[in-house]
């Protein structure tokens, strides 16, 4: 099993290794600038080939990188989208800089034009964006808990937008356990965990999730509210979260956290945890 967590990048990016190896983690997530602002300071080619060089000496893969949070591909204000859409180009570029296997996006708000719009717009933009990167990573779409106006709660979300793309090689899934319990698929139960496995399965086939984000749920099932807790202190508990870690249709993926932390020792804590159920 591979496990994970989410790095800061504080300092210089290619730290971000060097706090991964220090939690004895194999694989691991970062933003690959702030996630808050759209500005963005262009990324030293030095800095990228050291991050490639350390992890490479660490002998850690995959790396995922994740979207900012501003981006909205399916955004209906156009001055919004067509700025998602750049923003989404650079980032892509900056992940592919840092020979990143994947990079994570979240669907994003249609702000009430309907779910039609939004898987509409959010694919215009990403066949755009590929055709004008031609990234050499993956691109992994995430389910997400479904508050508002955001699509990706339901699996027919990621199918539709899949079909919607034209280089598919290119598309893969990231399966968030914590906004899959809050979205409504019950994984905390053994029936559950196969039920919703076949689900996806025969909706947009198991063999394109990639990674995993592993995350209890603060909230209760199909609350809708996207609140990740520490490993097995929330509502998916700790007999479903090592349910999840080792069924055998998902155990040979990468997990990574992505738990509350304060510090390194909120990290350390939920690994150690994870380390104790997986068998």
């Amino acid at each position: 099993m591979k496990l994970g967590v989410h790095v800061s990048i504080a300092g210089h990016i290619y730290e971000a290794v060097d706090r991964a190896a220090q939690l004895r983690c194999d694989t691991f997530q970062i933003f690959s600038r702030n996630p808050r602002g759209w500005a963005v300071t262009k990324l030293d080619p030095k800095d990228a080939e050291e991050f490639k060089r350390r992890r490479k000496e660490k002998s850690i893969a995959p790396v995922v990188v994740h979207i900012p949070y501003l981006i909205n591909l399916c955004s209906p204000e156009e001055n919004l989208w067509k700025r998602s859409v750049n923003a989404y180009i650079e980032d892509i570029k900056r992940a592919d800089m840092l020979g990143a296997e994947y990079f994570v996006t979240h669907l994003g708000s249609h702000k009430g034009k309907g779910e039609e719009f939004g898987i509409s717009r959010f694919s215009s933009g990403l066949n755009e964006a590929i055709k004008k990167t031609e990234p050499k990573l993956m691109i992994l779409l995430e389910n997400t808990a479904g508050s508002g106006n955001w699509l990706g709660y339901k699996f027919e979300h990621l199918k539709t937008i899949i079909d919607k793309i034209k280089d598919k090689k290119h598309i893969g899934i990231c399966l968030d356990t914590a906004h899959t319990f809050e979205s409504g698929y019950d994984v905390k139960t053994k029936a559950g965990l196969d039920s919703t496995l076949r689900k996806i399965d025969s909706i947009v086939g198991l063999d394109k999730i990639k990674v995993i984000h592993l995350n209890d749920s603060k909230t209760a099932f199909g609350s809708h509210a996207d609140r990740h807790w520490h490993i097995g202190k929330g509502e998916i508990g700790m007999n479903g979260m090592s349910l999840i870690l080792n069924h055998p249709k998902l155990k040979g993926l990468p997990f990574i956290l992505e738990t509350p932390k304060k510090d390194l020792k909120d990290d350390r804590t939920n690994l150690a945890t994870v380390r104790k159920l997986a068998k």
